[in-house]
C-alpha cells in the first residue's frame, strides 16, 4: 500500500528539486527516498525506475519553461519578444539547473506522452518570438535552432559559472540580444 500523501506528482517534484540542488548526473532514488523520509523500495509504488522519474521531471521542467516564456512575453513582440524569452530562460535555468538538464535529452515515449505538449509550448513561444521578425518560412526552421542553440549555450555556461573572462556577464548577453535581433532582421531585408 503507497504511503499516504506520496503520490507521483510528490515523488516527481522531489526529483526535481533534488536534481537542481546536486545536478541531474547525482540524482539517485536513495537521495529522493531520503528526502521524502520514505525507504527507497516505496517510490517504485509511484515511480518505476530513475528513468521513469527523470522523464517525470523533463515534463515538469518543459511545463514550467514553457509557462515562464509565454508569462515574460506577454504583450511584447520583435526584439523585446526577443529579450524577454531571453533574460526569461537565462533565469530559470540558473534556479533549476537539474530540470532544466532533465528537459535537453527527454525523447517522448509515444504519442500519448504529455511530454510532447510541454514540449511543443516551449516552441511555440520561440515559434512566437521569430513571428514579429517576418521570416521567410523556410527560414523558421533554421532561426529556430540558431535561437535555441545560442540561448541554451549561453544560460547553461551562464548557470556553471563557466564565464572567467573579467568582463561583466550581463553585458555579454545584451550584445548576445543585440547581435541576434540584428542579424535576424538583416536575414529578412536579404
Amino acid at each position: 500500500m503507497p504511503r499516504f500523501g506520496l503520490d507521483v506528482a510528490t515523488v516527481i517534484a522531489a526529483g526535481a528539486d533534488l536534481a537542481d540542488e546536486v545536478g541531474l548526473d547525482g540524482l539517485t532514488m536513495s537521495f529522493v527516498a531520503e528526502r521524502l523520509g520514505v525507504r527507497p523500495p516505496s517510490l517504485y509504488k509511484h515511480v518505476d525506475s530513475l528513468a521513469a522519474l527523470t522523464h517525470g521531471i523533463a515534463i515538469l521542467g518543459a511545463n514550467e519553461i514553457g509557462d515562464t516564456l509565454r508569462d515574460a512575453m506577454q504583450g511584447v513582440a520583435g526584439r523585446d519578444a526577443l529579450t524577454a524569452a531571453a533574460q526569461s530562460l537565462r533565469r530559470y535555468v540558473k534556479q533549476h539547473p537539474g530540470r532544466y538538464a532533465a528537459t535537453t535529452g527527454a525523447r517522448p515515449t509515444g504519442p500519448d506522452d504529455p511530454l510532447i505538449p510541454a514540449l511543443e509550448r516551449t516552441l511555440a513561444s520561440f515559434e512566437a518570438v521569430l513571428h514579429g521578425y517576418r521570416l521567410d518560412k523556410a527560414d523558421t526552421i533554421h532561426a529556430l535552432r540558431m535561437l535555441r542553440s545560442i540561448l541554451h549555450g549561453f544560460a547553461t555556461l551562464d548557470a556553471s559559472n563557466a564565464f572567467q573572462i573579467d568582463t561583466n556577464v550581463d553585458d555579454s548577453f545584451s550584445w548576445m540580444i543585440d547581435f541576434i535581433d540584428h542579424g535576424l532582421r538583416a536575414r529578412v531585408t536579404a
